[in-house]
């Protein structure tokens, strides 16, 4: 066998090979939907991101005889550091073939790049940290992600975790179809009707003529909600900016709304269509002509993922979130949507489980965050 070599990401012909490797690696596997390709190219700090604006990446490649066989980017994240006062670095991006000596090389590039910084602990995959993709499938390989979720072959799990990583939490994804509807609503539709009338809880939808400022407030409400939530940074202002800016296009106001209490916003939910089809399609190139073919006849998506129900920490266990999801079917309905994904799910998030458990949807993909070092 060829001798591996691992190398830090120095050049521009360097970026492209990183950027371009999973299409090697996934070529024939029916379930991958290519990454957007101007968009990878900022996650990984090839071009400005607003997340690199207070944070650091370096990525490495794996060779074997001049072929690339692995990718990785070790991530500095100083907001988690200074949040949380964790002196821990993140590992994200990670691609390789299955190959234990060129998985452990990248780790190892990854420790040392740390190492230099006086950190030696890890966390991952992230791309680049939980306000973004994250997560490995380590269930559910039998059908395709949906938008903005990870996916990855079965033995990714062996090469991470005989280097000696060990789970340090699960997400999971649920999935309901709007045959399920007609039997939960029968139940939660008077729960939520009391909730609503005892806070004095109103149903707001996305207003089109204000559709950037509303965008920004509903991503506002995601960060001051997920305040106590495990592992949680929040975005930065520059970073809120840029997400809206890009949700802009691809949400469908009909399906995010908020929830106000004497007036002010106290939660939100929005879903997203189902992207994924047709990034595979255009084979994630937006030009020259690839965004039309995303964003066009948005209705013929019968499938959307709800990324996000959220509530402010003084209206949590009130029972906001049920209002907000039951405010959420009439207009996915009347869209036409077919199927739901809920996700990403914390495992130690016991509240949002049991309440999707309890309505029937069913858990179908769990992914892993996993820690290494003392």
């Amino acid at each position: 066998m060829d001798s591996l070599v691992v190398q830090p990401v120095a050049s521009k012909r360097e970026q492209k090979l990183f950027l371009e490797f999973p299409w090697s690696l996934y070529r024939g596997d029916a379930n991958w939907v290519p990454p957007l390709r101007n968009n990878q190219r900022e996650l990984v700090g090839y071009r400005p991101h607003p997340f690199y604006e207070r944070n650091e990446a370096q990525t490495f490649l794996a060779f074997r005889g001049g072929q690339v066989v692995g990718r990785i980017a070790a991530i500095l994240n100083r907001g988690h550091i200074e949040r949380f006062g964790d002196p821990r670095g993140f590992f994200g991006f990670f691609e390789c073939r299955d190959d234990a000596e060129a998985a452990a090389g990248l780790f190892d590039a990854v420790r040392r790049w740390f190492a230099e910084r006086g950190i030696e602990k890890l966390r991952g995959p992230v791309n680049p940290s939980l306000n973004y993709e994250l997560g490995l499938l380590i269930e559910g390989f039998d059908s395709p992600p949906t938008f903005m979720m990870t996916y990855n072959p079965p033995y990714y799990q062996r090469l991470i975790e005989s280097y000696g990583f060990r789970k340090t939490q699960d997400l999971y994804a649920y999935w309901g179809h709007v045959s399920m509807l007609p039997g939960i609503r029968a139940k939660l539709k008077p729960v939520c009707d009391k909730i609503a009338e005892r806070l004095g809880a109103r149903i707001r939808y996305l207003n089109k003529r204000r559709f950037l400022e509303d965008v920004h407030l509903f991503l506002d409400i995601y960060n001051q909600s997920l305040t106590n939530t495990w592992g949680f940074v929040p975005m930065t202002e520059s970073e809120v900016r840029h997400m809206a800016s890009a949700l802009r296009w691809l949400m469908v106001p009909e399906l995010a709304l908020g929830v106000e209490v004497d007036g002010r916003m106290a939660g939100a939910v929005f879903g997203l269509p189902d992207y994924n089809p047709r990034i595979k399609k255009i084979d994630g190139r937006l030009f020259p002509f690839g965004f039309i073919h995303l964003l066009r006849n948005k209705r013929a998506i019968k499938r959307i993922r709800v990324i996000s129900t959220n509530v402010l920490p003084e209206y949590q266990l009130l029972g906001l979130g049920l209002v907000l999801l039951e405010g959420l079917v009439p207009k996915a309905l009347e869209w036409g949507i077919e199927e739901a994904e809920f996700s990403w799910v914390l495992e130690s998030n016991a509240l949002s489980r049991g309440s999707l458990e309890k309505g029937g949807a069913k858990r179908i993909k769990t992914y892993r965050l996993y820690d290494l070092g003392p």
